[in-house]
């Protein structure tokens, strides 16, 4: 087993959910969750294939994550969230320094809300977002307001 530099890691105190996954053939092969609910095939960025990517993946997660993040702030300055919010996330795949390497932006809709509230909710939530926490100082990420 691998274990990176903890020096300046937190560590988990409490294992909440492990999530498992068996994956085959790489980029161009099929994933399956270990519950039987997720079961994709897998497509290079660009490609033909019929799969999705890991960037798009990646792209859901986190979106799915950041927002699960905005209700936890929102309900602890009981702040009511639009109906209508949405996360328009972008994970680029690029290249650099002779490797690669990923880039993000979450573009955050919350219609309805004062924009330096909802500016403030967002800051936060990216700061309690278990994927935000993941990339921060690792890739360049914009949080932007639409």
């Amino acid at each position: 087993m691998t274990q990176g530099n903890t020096a300046n890691m937190t560590l988990i105190d409490k294992v909440l959910y492990t999530a498992k996954t068996h994956t085959t053939g790489g980029r161009d092969g099929a994933s399956r969750g270990s519950d039987g609910r997720l079961d994709v095939k897998l497509s290079s960025p660009g490609s033909t294939g019929a799969g999705t990517n890991p960037e798009q993946l990646f792209a859901a997660g986190w979106s799915a994550c950041f927002q699960g993040a905005m209700g936890h702030v929102a309900r602890n300055r009981t702040i009511v969230l639009p109906a209508d919010l949405a996360i328009d996330a972008e994970v680029d795949l690029g290249t650099a320094n002779g490797g690669y390497l990923l880039q993000a932006r979450l573009n955050i809709s919350l219609p309805g809300l004062e924009r330096d509230v909802a500016r403030s909710l967002v800051d936060e939530a990216h700061q309690t977002c278990p994927y935000s926490k993941l990339s921060r100082g690792n890739i360049n990420v914009e949080i932007n307001l639409v």
